[in-house]
């Protein structure tokens, strides 16, 4: 029986989640949720779609996001980090929202809007800029 032919592809694998998610979560829950739904709707989606990247799931503090090109993936995150630094400027160090965002570059399955793969082509991981 022949086995049936997979679609695969080249990408750079952008994984996205907010530093000290639980804590935040824990000393004030629905503010929290406030101000992650505001970057996320103010800066990261629209940065997200200006460098041609796909979002592909996203829950809770967590995005992962498809782009065709690591230089396109590596400079949205470099936006939303100096964006970050931006609109965290007058927020307690305590109360601050800061992204890890992690970028591998490798061959991928995709089936349906789905990705699959273990690309360890290459990990970048762009910390929180200071």
């Amino acid at each position: 029986m022949a086995a049936e032919r997979v679609e695969r592809r080249l990408s750079a694998i952008f994984v996205a989640d907010v530093a000290g998610y639980s804590r935040l979560m824990g000393a004030d829950e629905e503010g929290t949720h406030a101000r992650l739904n505001e970057h996320l709707r103010a800066l990261v989606y629209p940065e997200i779609e200006e460098h041609g990247g796909r979002i592909i799931r996203s829950a809770g503090d967590g995005i992962l996001v498809e782009f065709a090109s690591v230089v396109n993936a590596m400079r949205c995150a470099v936006a939303i980090q100096r964006g970050m630094i931006t609109r965290n400027t007058d927020v307690p160090t305590e109360k601050r929202i800061e992204f890890r965002i992690g970028i591998n570059a490798g061959d991928i399955i995709t089936e349906g809007g789905d990705i699959f793969g273990d690309s360890p082509c290459g990990l970048f991981i762009l910390a929180r800029l200071r």
